[in-house]
């Protein structure tokens, strides 16, 4: 056996429901990963079981510095190492054993490699075979309604689970097919291979021996879309491999160091699949269940940008009057239906195309990335946006906007508090109304949007109207909403809402910072809010969960991680919440547990758990245990905006509305026309500012330090009017 690395780790079993210490043994040339349950055991060539690895896929989990999974047969198997730094040692050593045993191929002493039009019609082949069986899935799915034989509706459920499989094992060729297809063309020049660094081994008994050279795969070079790469950031020292050129592959990670003392094993004795002793001790199939998904064709990602039919005339450089245009719009005598649109796009979003269209993200997306990059300046495919601005999906922070007032109501510091963390909680099931994953549009620099809430049992006939703040000319009973794009790199959103005449403020920033974690998508939500409550002189602080993508190579959902603080300096009250991801081994999704803390006390009087998305329970140091959040039951208060033709074109909705219109007719390529047509602009402004040497002027927000603050908060406008 020509191991590349050998050493303990410890693998997750489902019998046990726990850690088992193993010893790991990878074998380079075999593409197999063995384990045996001691050193000895492996001496004596007593194979506990093995992972194959041609065609894996490794992720890890941002949340977790140790621990990575192997995903292949339709498996995922879990593993953990001791550190951070031994788990890169391992991933770096299977990511070079991946990558040649995944472009390995049939035509290997015939020296044939492949071109960029081979692999297209290789794909092209493949998707025709995966849209004929879709098709049939779509027939057995009308058969089935129609037939009323409880023994023909068995075979037809036979057929059709069949069928899923197969669809299934095209729809993962297709993207390996992708993978090989992005090495030999980079998509936007993010693939740069450079010679390969030998592998730093310091694991016990690490060896290596090096291949024969009619081995070697005649086009081995690292896939850019395959999740194999630098573990995290920090870890971006380690090189992809590269072809020669005459085709021959790559030498393997350095042969200086001793082979093995152990008997080698026969090539005969890799297995055709991946196995373990106790079959479903090893590994978690929850991430495969079955779709009936089809991938689209792939938009190309120079083609990816959006849209804008207002011409960039010279006052784009200018710092705008915002109230401008909208007080122009509130003649005497229009009614509230007539200026404002409570119509959200997503409303009319079918979830069905959400399904299918998916897989085209991963497909797309993994010709571009490798393990831990920075997916700030990754360009995805238009048709999996979620037709609406990031900027409008901060404003679902106040969906429930009588909880957020209602702060302000209690009569003293610590049922303020406590009313606080219930907003809080509260504030993110609204930011996702399907179960699929989409990403919204990135706000361009400058862009703003504007809301406001009507409150229940509050008619705004007759009421007092406020003649400032983010959305002038509402009742003071309202509260309303801005946000503005600050920084394009990095890409910061700062916002902000009030209601008046509760005397009740938040502002905050967010940075929002991607990373590609092989199998999810991380987003570290880097930045602040802060919660003031005027009448009483207190600030409430409190910063974001991370959010994830999850199960990317099937039907993508979100889940938020991290834990996050909410404290009052005044009072001294504090609140921990912690957003638990799903553990691998069980465990239920969306879990948050929070205590909230008198001042200068180390137990908490109130603990709560649940999940965000569902109900949460409160116990307090009283004994009392009730109902604190049901978020099935609170009714969504929808936002009301500004019509489309009273907008000014820096506006989110105006701004994307070309792209919103043809996603929602499914005319793609006429989506990222009008993409691509918004982000050169801006580009274009960015050269003219350079040239000019003219700095970006914010419109509504300034920095203050690390935060960026609204220019005109309820506050300042407060105190100016009391002088």
């Amino acid at each position: 056996m020509a191991s590349i690395m050998e050493g303990p780790l410890s693998k997750w079993t489902n019998v046990m429901k726990g850690w088992q210490y193993r010893w790991f043994v990878l074998d380079y040339n075999a593409g197999l990963l063995s384990y045996y349950t001691s050193k000895d055991k492996m001496m004596r060539g007593s194979r506990r079981g093995c992972v194959r690895l041609r065609g894996a896929v490794i992720g890890i989990d941002d949340e977790d510095d140790s621990t990575f999974t192997i995903t292949v047969d339709q498996k995922t198997f879990h593993f953990q190492a001791r550190d951070a730094d031994e788990r890169e040692k391992w991933i770096h050593a299977l990511e070079e054993t991946i990558l040649r045993h995944t472009l390995q191929l049939q035509g290997l002493d015939s020296g044939f490699v492949p071109s960029v039009q081979d692999f297209d019609k290789k794909l092209t082949e493949a998707d025709a075979y995966l849209q004929i069986l879709i098709e049939q899935l779509k027939l057995f799915d009308d058969k089935l309604q129609n037939c009323k034989d409880d023994e023909q509706r068995k075979k037809i459920e036979t057929l059709k689970e069949t069928t899923n499989s197969m669809v299934e094992s095209i729809k993962h060729c297709i993207v390996l097919l992708q993978i090989a297809k992005s090495t030999i063309n980079p998509v936007d020049a993010i693939y740069q291979p450079s010679p390969l660094e030998p592998v730093v081994n310091t694991m016990p008994s690490q060896t290596v021996l090096p291949p024969e050279p009619t081995q070697l795969c005649k086009s081995e070079q690292r896939p850019s879309s395959l999740p194999v790469g630098p573990v995290l950031a920090t870890l971006g020292h380690h090189q992809t491999p590269t072809p020669n050129s005459t085709g021959s592959g790559h030498s393997p990670p350095s042969s200086s160091l001793t082979s093995p003392s152990h008997v080698n094993l026969s090539p005969n004795t890799v297995p055709e699949f991946s196995y373990s002793s106790s079959e479903d001790e090893f590994y978690d199939a929850d991430e495969f269940h079955q779709s009936g998904s089809s991938p689209k064709r792939l938009i190309d990602s120079s083609g990816s940008a959006s849209v804008l039919t207002h011409s960039s005339s010279g006052n784009s450089l200018k710092r705008p009057d915002t109230t401008e245009s909208l007080n122009s719009s509130m003649s005497n005598g229009t009614s509230d239906a007539d200026l404002f649109d409570s119509h959200d796009d997503r409303d009319d979003e079918g979830e069905a195309g959400s399904v299918e269209e998916h897989k085209s993200v991963i497909m797309h997306l993994l010709s571009q990335v490798r393990l831990g990059m920075d997916l700030t300046k990754v360009v995805l495919p238009t048709f999996i946006l979620e037709r609406r601005s990031l900027l409008e999906m901060y404003a679902d922070f106040f969906a429930h906007p009588d909880l957020f007032v209602s702060i302000s109501d209690q009569k003293d510091a610590r049922d303020r508090m406590v009313q606080v963390v219930k907003w809080y909680l509260s504030a993110f099931h609204a930011g996702r109304k399907g179960s699929v994953a989409k990403k919204p549009y990135n706000p361009i620099l400058g862009e703003i949007f504007q809301c406001h809430w009507t409150l229940p049992n509050d008619t705004e006939e007759n009421a007092e109207l406020v003649s400032e703040g983010p959305v002038p000319w509402v009742s003071k009973n309202s509260v309303t909403f801005v946000a503005e794009q600050v920084s394009h790199h990095p890409p910061i959103s700062a916002f902000y809402a009030e209601c008046f005449n509760k005397k009740i403020q938040f502002n905050a920033h967010i940075w929002t910072k991607s990373k590609f974690l092989g199998m999810s998508i991380g987003v570290h939500n880097i930045g602040q809010g802060c919660v003031s409550c005027l009448e009483h002189d207190e600030h409430y602080i409190l910063t974001f969960p991370n959010g994830y993508g999850r199960s990317i190579l099937t039907v993508p959902w979100v889940e938020l991680g991290g834990e996050c603080n909410i404290n009052c300096s005044k009072t001294g009250y504090s609140a921990n919440i912690v957003f638990h991801t799903k553990p691998f081994y069980g465990g239920k999704k969306h879990r948050i547990t929070a205590e909230i803390f008198s001042p200068n006390d180390k137990k908490s009087f109130c603990s709560i758990e649940g999940e965000w998305n569902g109900v949460m329970y409160a116990k307090y140091s009283t004994g009392e245990n009730v109902v604190f959040i049901d978020t099935k039951k609170l009714p969504i208060i929808k936002k009301k905006v500004r019509k489309l033709e009273d907008q000014n074109e820096y506006e989110s909705r105006c701004l994307w509305k070309d792209v919103t219109f043809n996603l929602k007719i499914r005319d793609i390529d006429a989506a990222t026309e009008a993409k691509h047509r918004l982000e050169e602009r801006q580009r274009a402004e960015a050269r003219e500012r350079k040239e000019k040497e003219i700095q970006w002027e914010t419109r509504l927000f300034h920095e203050d330090g690390e935060c960026w603050v609204y220019d005109e908060p309820l506050l300042k406008r407060l105190g100016a009017a009391k002088h």
